[in-house]
């Protein structure tokens, strides 16, 4: 993969460390295009869902997934907003559907799948290379663009993640009558998956800086990430 000369700031980590929130609020302050990875697996998740795509036991037949990848166009609709991108599954707004409990408990499964990050990291890639923006997800410093100009790795506590998580299913699922344990259970499954998957495990890059922010406000994050930025391109403090 050629270097790229834009500025690509890669933020990886463990589910509902707060990657999005962190991506959403430096794009805003840096004015630059900020791309959910995540979302792009939830949209073939979600096909997967709506296609049947999904067998007995919840595993995503790979061969019948595989089979529909080309049917599959997932993009975003940047007319409103760079910093706020919808998400669009062949060409509809599925910026809602995505957070659904049936997404949250097979995006990992899915996303393990070869064919499907061969196919979503190519489009990453070509944003990337576009244009100045900050991508969150699980192999965006590794994978994606091992040459990112910033790389950051955010971890937080098990139960700060289940709590963050039990709270947004709430807010954003108001039929969701699940458990704060349950929700803890599912976070560490995607772990183990996410973790040991053969296709780009969720690893810390080696040049990566990490963030625990078990106890730090999104405000004391934000500060802290924007100073990290800063000192590693220095071409943003002119």
């Amino acid at each position: 993969m050629e270097e790229t000369k834009q500025l690509i700031i890669a933020i990886d980590g463990y589910s509902s460390c707060g990657k999005s929130t962190l991506a959403k609020a430096l794009a805003k302050s840096l004015n630059l295009l900020f791309i959910d990875t995540g979302a792009m697996y939830r949209a073939v998740t979600l096909f997967a869902l709506q296609n049947n795509l999904l067998d007995s036991e919840g595993q995503p037949d790979s061969k019948k997934l595989e089979q529909m990848l080309p049917a599959i166009d997932v993009s975003f609709d940047i007319s409103q907003s760079i910093q706020n991108p919808v998400i669009l599954l062949n060409g509809e707004n599925v910026q809602n559907e995505i957070r659904s409990v049936e997404v949250n408990a097979n995006v990992s499964k899915v996303a393990a799948n070869s064919l499907v990050r061969k196919k979503l990291v190519e489009a990453q890639r070509k944003l990337g290379r576009t244009t100045h923006v900050v991508l969150d997800g699980r192999d965006v410093g590794t994978v994606v663009f091992p040459d990112a100009t910033v790389k950051l790795f955010l971890t937080a506590s098990p139960d700060i993640r289940a709590q963050r998580r039990y709270t947004e299913l709430k807010q954003t699922n108001p039929s969701f009558n699940g458990t704060i344990e349950e929700v803890k259970a599912n976070l560490l499954e995607r772990d183990h998956i996410d973790t040991t998957r053969a296709d780009s495990p969720l690893v810390k890059a080696a040049d990566a800086i990490e963030i625990d922010n078990s106890d730090l406000t999104m405000e004391g994050q934000l500060e802290l990430a924007l100073q990290i930025i800063k000192n590693k391109y220095s071409q943003l403090q002119k």
